[in-house]
């Protein structure tokens, strides 16, 4: 069964240097070949990683646009935020619809702390990624007793709910919503009115960072139980993965991530209203580049991210000023088209299955 085995394995794929005795079987050089294949290939995708981050990093100096640069902006935002809901979504495959109260505490939480205590927005990242993931914990105690469709359904319910909520809160604007105030630029504040360029490299860091704490967790311990957990939870946990606690790790940890991007919005656009940040189609964004990628990978978010994103803006620039819904239409039509020609995720196109099912 593929939970046995990715339980089992990862005990010892995290192990650096496999030793070889002088009376090893063929089963020992076996798992010492598997354990340097599975080691270079690691080394393989930090060599790509830097060679992507070092492209996108550079990219920028070459684009003058501000329109493209805004693009450039949400597409790494929204590669980290995917790659934060791949944590939960993809990983341990909990299929969370409701990812927006997340997003929507993080840009409030720093918001608020700006706007009425002066905080800056640097810490107002980490108190909102913090108490997201509180919330995320109170509500996975429940939650995580449900299965399949009943768990998604319930994380919409709630994000829902935190979107009245928020709408009839007089401190935080209710649906008038809040107004960063403008100050002259600042790496203290976020605040850069005529350059894109610091949330340019803002954004990168953040997807570079949320990249790299999956790349670590996908070769530990927690990261082989997630998978077992989805792949087959009763499994796993008759061979001793506490599933309840892994569930509630990786709702944590993914909420977490995902409020700082939620921070970061709002830093960027200075002003923000329920609707704009807690809407439902956030939590729909911010799952789709890793449905469209290709969920339970390490690449399938940003890939899902590089394509969808820049159409999603382009569509709406160029064929939404009549009001027809043609953007719309153009849209759907492209995502089922991926949807259909690769149910798997575009990274199938690299010859590559779902990092969750290799095991099998």
């Amino acid at each position: 069964m593929a939970s046995r085995e990715t339980a089992s394995q990862g005990a010892t794929a995290t192990s650096s240097e496999p030793h070889i005795g002088l009376g090893a079987t063929h089963q020992d050089i076996d798992h010492a070949a598997s354990l340097i294949a599975f080691a270079r290939r690691r080394h393989r995708q930090l060599a790509i990683a830097a060679l992507a981050a070092a492209i996108f990093a550079l990219l920028p100096l070459a684009i003058q646009d501000v329109y493209l640069q805004n693009i450039l902006v949400l597409t790494l935002m929204y590669a980290a935020l995917s790659q934060s809901w791949n944590i939960l979504g993809g990983y341990c495959g909990q299929i969370s619809l409701g990812h927006a109260i997340y997003f929507g505490i993080g840009a409030y939480m720093s918001t608020l702390l700006y706007t009425h205590a002066g905080v800056t927005p640097w810490l107002g990242m980490l108190a909102g990624g913090a108490f997201a993931a509180l919330v995320a914990l109170a509500l996975g105690y429940p939650f995580f007793r449900l299965r399949g469709h009943y768990f998604t359904i319930a994380t919409i319910v709630v994000a829902e709910t935190g979107l009245l909520l928020v709408l009839n809160w007089d401190f935080a604007g209710g649906a008038q919503g809040v107004q960063i105030p403008y100050g002259p630029d600042s790496w203290a504040h976020l605040q850069f009115a005529r350059d894109k360029l610091p949330y340019i490299y803002l954004a990168l860091g953040l997807a570079v960072i949320t990249w790299l704490v999956t790349f670590v967790i996908e070769g530990s311990k927690w990261g082989y139980w997630w998978r077992a957990v989805k792949d087959n939870a009763e499994a796993a946990e008759s061979l001793g993965v506490v599933v309840f606690r892994s569930k509630m790790a990786a709702a944590a940890l993914s909420a977490f991530f995902t409020a700082v991007g939620g921070s970061f919005y709002a830093a960027f656009v200075s002003y923000i209203d329920p609707d704009s940040v807690m809407g439902f189609q956030f939590s729909l964004l911010i799952a789709l580049p890793a449905v469209l990628g290709g969920i339970g990978t390490l690449w399938g978010p940003a890939l899902g991210a590089l394509v969808l994103i820049p159409l999603t803006e382009l569509t709406r620039s160029y064929f939404g000023g009549s009001g027809s819904g043609i953007d719309l239409i153009i849209y759907g039509v492209l995502i089922m088209v991926i949807a259909l020609a690769r149910p798997e995720g575009l990274m199938s196109l690299f010859g590559g299955r779902p990092t969750a099912r290799r095991g099998r």
